[in-house]
């Protein structure tokens, strides 16, 4: 029997062109909620299996509010997959988290508008616990693990994330520091909630690129600015990664892997056979 896929990472296709990634293959995969975002690559690095996704497909094809997330959430589960680690670009909306820093933000603010949120529906009701939306535990570890890279990278901060695919306009800007915002962003919700319905510990390395809008000294934000500074980071991100790998705890003690537990409120005999047929990878142990 393979060994369980221990690490998923979602974000751009560079990230697994990486020195000691082994034996990689891509796997193409059908969901209930359709095809992932791009094939799912899989392979070895430092002994241990890991899967990569291009959130955005291969050749950066598909903008934010188009990304299949349940799709993306559900073929990694089906892998057997229990930890996710996101890359994403973000925004500053602070003046000390600077451009070329890295961020493991603690909160998720969701001001996206046009989104499928939840696996859950069709006769099947759920109200799940998402108070701290990023794994804890898997944040802490993904912090230590940017951190052996030399990195300047700062531990907390709540990423709001934006419909997009526009950025934002200055008074937008103002608003999201206002409201105490600290990096700003396209994806993170509503894959962070998927992830916790599918019982996934789910962690961010946030790459600063710009300082948004808000800044009266810096040119705002521009999809070269982005670009840029997301090729100097893959190799602090794919080193991230390696250490992580190497450095992670075998068993979850987190509450990620219970947090459907408590949530399903619809009676069990009220559930189609369909619902349950659809939704079995996810609720097949309570229901």
């Amino acid at each position: 029997m393979e060994d369980a896929i221990k690490l998923a990472i979602i974000g751009g296709s560079g990230l697994y062109n990486m020195e000691g990634l082994e034996g990689a293959m891509e796997c193409s995969l059908e969901t209930p909620f359709g095809r992932p975002s791009a094939p799912v690559v899989i392979g070895v690095l430092d002994g241990q299996r890991v899967a990569f996704l291009a959130r955005h497909g291969v050749g950066h094809r598909i903008m934010p509010g188009e990304v299949p997330y349940r799709a993306n959430i559900y073929a990694l589960k089906s892998l057997g997959v229990e930890r996710i680690v996101s890359i994403s670009a973000c925004g500053s909306l602070r003046q000390d988290y600077e451009p070329g820093h890295i961020v493991i933000p603690d909160q998720l603010f969701d001001n996206t508008k046009n989104r499928a949120h939840t696996f859950f529906g069709e006769g099947l009701a759920e109200h799940v616990g998402v108070a701290d939306p990023f794994c804890p535990d898997l944040s802490k570890q993904l912090e230590e693990a940017v951190r052996a890279t030399n990195a300047a990278v700062h531990s907390g901060g709540t990423f709001i994330t934006i419909e997009g695919p526009r950025f934002s306009t200055k008074a937008e800007s103002n608003t999201y520091r206002a409201w105490g915002m600290s990096i700003i962003g396209m994806t993170a919700a509503p894959e962070a909630f998927l992830a916790r319905e599918a019982e996934m510990c789910y962690a961010v390395m946030a790459h600063v690129t710009d300082y948004d809008v808000w800044h009266l000294s810096e040119t705002p934000v521009t999809v070269d600015m982005v670009i840029q500074t997301l090729n100097k980071n893959t190799k602090i991100a794919q080193a991230a990664i390696r250490q992580l790998v190497r450095n992670l705890k075998p068993e979850r003690d987190c509450e990620c892997s219970r947090a459907l537990a408590n949530a399903i409120i619809t009676k069990r005999e009220s559930i189609s056979k369909d619902t349950r047929q659809k939704l079995d990878l996810l609720v097949k142990k309570y229901i």
